[in-house]
């Protein structure tokens, strides 16, 4: 082929794959197809002919590429530049308002605040990130910072755009990461459950489940074939966007090709979005996707910006979840679980119902006082729900089916594990074991230490622990380290190769990082985020140790509950003990910024406020954090470079009045360059 056929070629395709893509937004997204299926296949069937003769001039925006791709061997990690952080929820009316309370009174204001209620999806919250309006990566929440790369498997999906239209007279950003929820409606659900009732595979037991298991097919052909949809909730910085609020910022989104959902509404005042919800509620059981709950943001950025976030959650919004699901059963027994803080909690043992498509045979009775307000006794048919369609709950008992021979719900005078006296504390619901020593509660500590949410050690889950725990193997977490080969094998279930596996394994968690570390421990109140809070503060384990109260209430997100909490923790000398054993044992702990010492940020806190022209924030926060600087994310006295782009918020009017420098954006060019 010449290169005038060859351009001619190229420019066939691109006016193609354009075509395509438009007929595509008209009949996914905005549900409003303006040529015949049968014209589109045959448009589509005509690309995938050239594209098949030419695979060089294949593009990753072409509509080929929703077919699905080659077979995976595992899902590689990809980090969020900003956090996906999860929401606060709500039950009530009542919380709403204390939810705009709590606004009122962090902000000090007492003017209508307008919020934007959105219908909050079951489905599978994700992150797409587009370059020059061309989809290059999309990743799963995972834990909020670290996610998995499901890119083929987002590309199948049809109402996703590979690449973005222009909007107007607004530009389409250099680099956008979109945030939205994956889901499949209920006759896409159904269809899939009869398929594979039809092929003998295990039914999915509810449209999230479906989604999710979808998402996360190696082979993204299979995801191809399943009937996913997608709408847009956000983006993960909308300060690099002309956008003033969350109303503005879904309207310029629909813009850009993406489906937001025609049901968000925007509501000036707290009544409005009550009124929306109970709206939401009536028209629920009418909608063709599931949906549990709304989600409710304060609309202005400016305000978001403000208020900022907590360890785990937004200041700025919340979820207002439906009434759970609900069906009756019979209370069997009561068991008394010991958790590793020494909690002692009450479990219901039911007959086993099925609850939203969830088999449920135990259910949390939280505390004594609950049992007691709610007069629960054994024998009793109750009410059950998934509490916020999760938790399996007890509501309450059904007095009028009562045969006159339950009993009451005795609760234990000592530990159900180690036959310590049980003791209440002032002031809280919970009865407690207060040996330290208690098995149970060593056991739960070393579980969590090597579970999922600690050091996450292949082989060490809870069965296989709690075997080396009754053998007397392990007795605290220096002991893991020095588990042999030879301590395994001839044991119930071990041979030579999985003991081999299990110390390998063992022996790579030597080397980690130090909020992986902190969150193993299992301090009471500290959890992943407040232990990544410890790790950007005070980077290494030492500093960490000898921190005082004052160091610690430096920190945003950590509170009076966790500063007390940490400062007994390690101030116990059997704490201080093992941590000296781990570290003779060969344990590295690897600080969180080795380095940044001899960087030319080195030592400085950055704060950002206002649009920047030359960058957008996340590449002006990554541009600092890899020339050894910190990123701050509200003002303190830490912060020594506040950063004014156009149009800066209530930030630069509090560095001002604490004395702090102010820089322009062109200052801070010149701070980048040395």
């Amino acid at each position: 082929m010449n290169m005038s056929d060859l351009e001619q070629l190229k420019a066939h395709l691109w006016d193609l794959r354009n075509n395509l893509n438009f007929h595509s937004h008209r009949y996914y997204v905005l549900d409003d197809p303006v040529i015949s299926d049968q014209e589109y296949d045959r448009l589509f069937q005509e690309l995938i002919d050239i594209e098949a003769r030419y695979p060089d001039l294949v593009t990753p925006d072409s509509p080929s590429q929703r077919v699905g791709s080659t077979l995976l061997s595992k899902f590689q990690s990809v980090g969020h530049t900003y956090p996906m952080l999860s929401l606060e929820n709500g039950f009530s009316d009542s919380d709403l308002l204390g939810f705009e309370e709590r606004i009122r009174r962090f902000l000090k204001i007492f003017t209508t605040i307008s919020y934007v209620a959105e219908p909050k999806l079951d489905g599978l919250a994700v992150e797409i990130v587009y370059e020059h309006g061309i989809m290059v990566t999309g990743s799963t929440r995972g834990d909020g910072r670290v996610g998995e790369d499901i890119t083929n498997n987002l590309k199948t999906v049809s109402s996703i755009p590979l690449k973005l239209f222009s909007p107007g007279d607004w530009p389409v950003p250099e680099r956008l990461e979109v945030r939205g929820e994956v889901f499949i409606g209920f006759k896409g659900f159904k269809k899939l459950n009869e398929q594979r009732l039809a092929d003998r595979e295990n039914l999915f037991a509810n449209p999230r489940n479906a989604a999710a298991g979808s998402l996360r097919q190696l082979d993204s052909r299979i995801t191809a074939g399943r009937q996913l949809d997608f709408f847009v909730y956000g983006v993960s910085d909308p300060s690099s966007l002309p956008c003033r609020n969350q109303d503005e910022l879904l309207k310029y989104l629909g813009m850009l090709g993406f489906k937001t959902n025609p049901l968000t509404a925007l509501c000036d005042d707290m009544n409005q979005v009550i009124a929306h919800f109970d709206r939401l509620g009536d028209i629920r059981s009418d909608l063709a996707y599931d949906i549990d709950g709304m989600v409710i943001k304060v609309s202005s950025f400016e305000l978001q910006t403000r208020l900022g976030s907590k360890a785990r959650s937004p200041r700025w919004a919340i979820a207002r979840k439906f009434p759970a699901s609900q069906t009756t059963t019979r209370l069997l027994s009561v068991e008394f679980g010991v958790g590793r803080t020494g909690a002692v909690t009450p479990v219901a043992i039911l007959e086993p119902v099925s609850i939203g498509g969830v088999t449920v045979s135990r259910a949390t009775l939280h505390n004594e006082d609950e049992i007691n307000r709610k007069d629960l006794h054994i024998g009793d048919m109750v009410l059950v729900q998934r509490a916020g369609d999760v938790i399996p709950e007890v509501i309450k008992p059904m007095f009028d089916l009562r045969k006159g021979d339950e009993q009451p719900i005795l609760m234990p005078e000592r530990c159900p594990e180690c036959g310590h006296e049980l003791v209440r504390p002032v002031g809280e619901a919970v009865i407690r074991c207060p040996n330290s020593l208690c098995p149970a509660q060593r056991l739960r500590s070393l579980i969590h230490y090597t579970g999922k949410a600690g050091m996450d050690i292949e082989g060490l889950g809870k069965k296989v622990m709690g075997q080396l725990a009754s053998e007397g193997l392990i007795k605290d977490i220096p002991d893991i380290y020095e588990l042999k080969p030879s301590d395994l094998v001839g044991l119930e279930g071990w041979a030579e190769k999985s003991a081999d596996n299990v110390v390998k394994a063992i022996q790579n968690s030597m080397k980690i990082s130090l909020s992986k570390f902190i969150a193993a421990l299992g301090i009471r109140y500290v959890g992943e985020v407040t232990a990544r809070l410890l790790e950007e503060h005070f980077n290494t384990l030492d500093f960490l140790m000898k921190a005082s109260e004052a160091d610690f209430y430096e920190i945003e997100g950590v509170g009076e509950q966790v500063t007390g909490s940490l400062i007994k923790y390690f101030d116990d000398p059997s704490v201080r003990e093992m941590i000296v054993r781990l570290m003779v044992l060969g344990m590295e702990i690897i600080p969180s910024a080795p380095a940044a010492e001899g960087l030319p940020l080195a030592g400085r806190v950055f704060l950002f406020t206002g649009s920047l022209k030359s960058f957008s924030r996340s590449e002006a926060k990554v541009r600092v954090k890899e020339l050894g600087g910190h990123v701050a994310s509200s003002i303190s006295k830490k912060v020594t470079h506040v950063v004014c782009g156009q149009k800066p918020g209530s930030k630069a009017r509090k560095a001002l009045e604490m004395g702090l420098e102010i820089f322009s954006e062109e200052e801070f060019e010149l701070v980048l360059s040395g």
